[in-house]
């Protein structure tokens, strides 16, 4: 196992960690003191198509959302906007992360992502450079990902 931390000081990156979900579970069970919200997306090769940024980035929101007692305003708008819109293209990348920097904006955040390795190479840059926007947006945001050795330079480079 490798660790690395990108240049911002808030991405940590576990190389080669077989025990990830470990670390996660150690990180939740920490969380409840100190009332952080904590998201975790986990990359499956089998479910590689589906996983999109805008896929992982909603799945990243729902944790969250589901951790308020009532659904924040800004989101049941862009919501309700989309279900009016034709087609009902659904929410895009820019859109929810709106969305993130209005939930995150008082809270310490956590995400979690696993096995970025795993996501496939076509969305791999989406996805980092969704996440390196986030964090950008949301100073209260740290980052965990984990990963085989040849995703650290994109990491390094996107974040």
């Amino acid at each position: 196992m490798e660790l690395a931390v990108a240049g911002n000081q808030r991405i940590l990156l576990l190389i080669g960690c077989d025990d990830s979900l470990l670390v996660i579970d150690k990180l939740c069970d920490e969380a409840v003191e100190g009332d952080p919200m904590i998201a975790c997306f986990y990359f499956d090769f089998a479910a590689r198509s589906e996983q999109s940024p805008v896929n992982m980035l909603g799945s990243l929101l729902r944790q969250f959302v589901s951790g308020h007692r009532e659904i924040p305003e800004v989101i049941s708008r862009a919501f309700g906007k989309e279900k009016m819109s034709v087609g009902g293209r659904g929410l895009q990348v820019s859109g929810i992360l709106k969305m993130f920097q209005t939930i995150t904006a008082t809270r310490r955040t956590f995400i979690c992502v696993d096995a970025l390795d795993e996501c496939v190479p076509d969305h791999q840059m989406g996805v980092l450079e969704s996440l390196g926007k986030l964090l950008q947006g949301s100073p209260n945001t740290r980052l965990f990902m984990t990963g085989r050795p040849h995703v650290r330079g994109e990491v390094e480079r996107e974040c």
